[in-house]
């Protein structure tokens, strides 16, 4: 079966603010998620090339690099992934409005 964008996306639920506790998807740190064969990868099982491009709650995050290695990471460990591409981007600029309504009820803030 190929992999899609919502198997992605599941997969960085797992990846988490450290600052805040909800996942980056919920807080809306993911911008885009790309997913193409990579037919250039060996193994039995068809891989897959996923470019992921996400933002932080500020450009001051100091704990961007971090997040951006928990991604890589995570998807690293989905056996359908070959290569990852994590893009950090800045436009559209991140507001609270990108939070998720699970995730706002559970920070308590809807």
């Amino acid at each position: 079966m190929a992999l899609t964008e919502q198997d992605v996306l599941t997969a960085l639920r797992d990846v988490y603010d450290p600052e805040i506790p909800v996942n980056i998807v919920d807080l809306g740190l993911v911008y885009r998620v790309a997913v193409a064969p990579d037919p250039e990868a060996p193994g039995m099982i068809p891989k897959h090339r996923v470019e992921v491009d996400m933002s932080m709650t500020s450009p001051g995050c100091p704990a961007h690099g971090m997040i951006m290695d928990n991604v890589r990471n995570r998807l690293a460990c989905m056996q359908e992934v070959g290569e990852t591409q994590v893009n950090l981007v800045w436009e559209p600029t991140w507001g609270p409005e990108r939070i998720s309504e699970a995730a706002r009820k559970q920070l308590g803030i809807g």
